[in-house]
């Protein structure tokens, strides 16, 4: 079996050459037809509302790579600076940029440049001129202490290989009262009660695919409040059956037994993530 996730570098250059491909040919996390991630419509309008999609410019490229809607969770307000880690195709930073007004400003943060060379055409397009899209690692923000007021970030986190720098480098950037507002795919439960070893279990599952990396709920607060972060709240939104893992090839084929695809039924879930760090 592959042993990805014990080299970090490896782990970035296989989801960058993913989500580079995936833009490229307009797809998004779910592939060209139904997943688990997604449904009958897309997911986009899945996320938005066919209104919002409607809205934005035609020619604009609207592929998403969400599990949630971290911008419903954010509420941002006019005038807030916003940073959306992982920020594809620009989607979420444009509809934010319209939430925050012109006296606002929203980043977009990526390490995949065929993401950044779409999101920036879409910025044209959409003559959105508060906004701007930086290439870089979220492990390594590249913007100052303290000058962010949100954050968000939909299905990106579970892609690094070191998330506790993810949050603590988040927690850096806010201002204090600052919020986090995150979707993200979370395990609900510990692992060890699994009839398989945990490493094989993420050897078997997708990094692409959003699962291989994914942190526990108990571990993802761990971490969060390691960060410093308070106010932490994590609900589940969706759980995936394990008949949507086999059906998309998000599990290697014969990589885990049968009993353990039935153990994983609803423990991989989507989940809203929010925090606060203090004032």
């Amino acid at each position: 079996m592959s042993r990805l996730q014990d080299d970090p570098q490896a782990i970035k250059a296989a989801v960058r050459a993913h989500y580079g491909n995936a833009i490229q040919t307009a797809g998004d996390c779910c592939g060209p037809t139904n997943s688990s991630c997604c449904g009958p419509t897309s997911t986009e309008i899945a996320l938005y509302g066919e209104a919002t999609i409607a809205d934005l410019p035609a020619e604009m490229v609207t592929a998403s790579f969400g599990c949630g809607n971290s911008l419903a969770l954010a509420q941002l307000q006019p005038g807030e600076v916003a940073l959306d880690l992982g920020s594809g195709g620009g989607l979420e930073v444009l509809l934010a940029s319209r939430q925050v007004g012109s006296e606002g400003f929203v980043y977009g943060l990526d390490m995949t440049d065929a993401m950044l060379e779409t999101a920036r055409r879409n910025a044209e397009k959409a003559d959105a001129r508060n906004v701007s899209f930086l290439k870089g690692d979220i492990e390594a923000i590249p913007l100052p202490d303290q000058s962010v007021d949100v954050i968000l970030s939909n299905c990106v986190i579970n892609l690094a290989p070191d998330k506790g720098q993810v949050l603590n480098d988040a927690f850096r950037v806010l201002k204090p009262g600052g919020r986090l507002a995150v979707s993200d795919i979370v395990f609900d439960g510990d692992l060890d009660d699994l009839p398989v070893a945990e490493a094989e279990l993420r050897t078997a599952l997708s990094w692409s695919g959003c699962f291989a990396g994914a942190l526990t709920m108990n571990h993802y607060r761990a971490l969060l409040e390691a960060a410093g972060f308070t106010a932490i709240d994590l609900t589940v939104t969706k759980r995936y059956a394990s008949e949507n893992l086999r059906a998309q090839a998000l599990v290697s084929e014969g990589a885990l037994s049968e009993q353990a695809l039935v153990a994983l039924d609803g423990r991989i879930t989507s989940c809203a993530i929010t925090a606060r760090r203090p004032e």
